[in-house]
């Protein structure tokens, strides 16, 4: 009976929020008071029209930060086991795709590191794969080095156990 593949690397990467649920909140509560009391004035000197683009200021800002909240839920998840590296993109909308690639073969490219728009690429053969586009630049390299290392023990774990690759 064969054994379960062991995993040397099981991650889920999601993009990175700086304001918290809860921030948003009193962020919005903050912003739709002082929008208010703002079209008040106005409207008490009689510029009233106003009023009405003070709310869709908030309007708007509430959107915004709704859609950047949804892009947020756009994950990846990367697997490496002695017999494939698989990644499984799922994205805001619940859609997913996954890429598979054999560890002995995939190799790990980060291009430009230091830069804000470098690339983290999977390759094997034709087949390559862009992941962790929303990470900063430091979480690319250290998650580059971390998969390097996982296809490196998958790849000597199979070895060493005889499996063939």
């Amino acid at each position: 009976m064969p054994q379960p593949s062991p995993f040397f690397l099981d991650v889920a990467l999601y993009p990175h929020r700086s304001l918290p649920p809860q921030g948003f909140l009193i962020l919005m509560a903050v912003f739709g008071v002082a929008s208010f009391a703002t079209g008040i004035v106005f409207a008490s000197m009689g510029a009233w029209p106003v009023l009405g683009f003070f709310g869709l200021d908030v309007a708007l800002f509430y959107w915004a930060f709704r859609l950047s909240y949804r892009s947020g839920r756009l994950c990846e998840v990367v697997r490496v086991t002695r017999h494939q590296l698989t990644v499984q993109r799922i994205q805001p909308d619940g859609r997913r795709k996954t890429w598979s690639f054999q560890p002995a073969w995939a190799r790990v490219d980060l291009q430009r590191p230091e830069e804000h728009d470098s690339r983290l690429i999977l390759a094997s053969g034709q087949q390559r794969l862009t992941i962790g586009t929303f990470l900063a630049p430091e979480e690319r390299a250290e998650f580059a080095d971390t998969l390097r290392s996982a296809l490196r023990a998958a790849t000597t774990y199979a070895g060493a156990t005889g499996l063939s690759r």
